[in-house]
């Protein structure tokens, strides 16, 4: 009960939490990066570290673009992505609750009751993956992935579905972000950003940085939030 009660002053009425997916809520990146070395591989491209820099934040249909060319079909690209993302499930399953970012559990516990969404360019069935497997989705009012908007990151039309889908303005929403692609969808959408620190060191646009979820300075930088207007 103490708990519950606590939460309930860490965060201003009417704030909303947004959390993106991949290096945010799960350390993700570095299995990505194995996953797409050895698909490419196996579809005979060798895949270069500017490829792989290039794959942050960004939806799987401009990556296989990126990888293969831009003379592809709708329809190949959907397959070849939805092939390496079929490999990356398989690697990543069973190693879920290690990969989670450290602090997130009891981070979601502090803050549950309050409004919540996930707000991911990945594949749909990513974010079903990670979201059942680990027992998240609980904690997520709304949940948006890459298959629902027309502009991915950095476009802001992520962000701002979601906040109408929890009918909270955007200026009152807080986005938890690991890239600058994302940062920059946030800001666009005119909401606040916490850079956590897994994928980049150096995420400017953002109101505050830190490592993981352990950090204290989160907790104490999101009580001094409050509403916009």
């Amino acid at each position: 009960m103490y708990q519950a009660a606590q939460s309930q002053v860490c965060l201003a009425d009417g704030l909303a939490l947004i959390f993106d997916m991949d290096g945010v809520l799960v350390d993700s990146n570095p299995l990505h990066r194995q996953a797409w070395i050895a698909f490419n591989r196996s579809h005979g491209l060798e895949t270069t570290e500017a490829m792989l820099q290039g794959m942050y934040g960004r939806r799987n249909d401009q990556i296989v673009r990126d990888f293969y060319g831009g003379g592809l079909s709708a329809q190949e690209v959907e397959a070849l992505g939805a092939a390496k993302e079929e490999l990356y499930r398989e690697m990543v399953a069973g190693r879920i609750e290690e990969m989670l970012v450290p602090g997130l559990r009891p981070f979601l516990d502090r803050y549950r009751g309050r409004p919540m969404a996930v707000a991911s360019n990945a594949e749909p069935e990513n974010v079903d993956f990670l979201l059942d497997r680990a027992a998240l989705r609980p904690y997520f009012s709304v949940v948006v992935d890459g298959h629902q908007v027309s502009h991915p990151k950095p476009h802001p039309e992520i962000y701002r579905l979601a906040a109408d889908l929890m009918d909270i303005a955007p200026s009152n929403c807080i986005v938890f972000e690991d890239s600058h692609t994302g940062i920059a969808a946030a800001r666009a959408a005119g909401m606040r950003v916490i850079g956590i620190r897994t994928t980049e060191v150096n995420l400017p646009g953002t109101d505050i940085t830190a490592d993981n979820f352990l950090n204290g300075s989160l907790t104490s930088w999101l009580t001094a939030q409050r509403r916009a207007g």
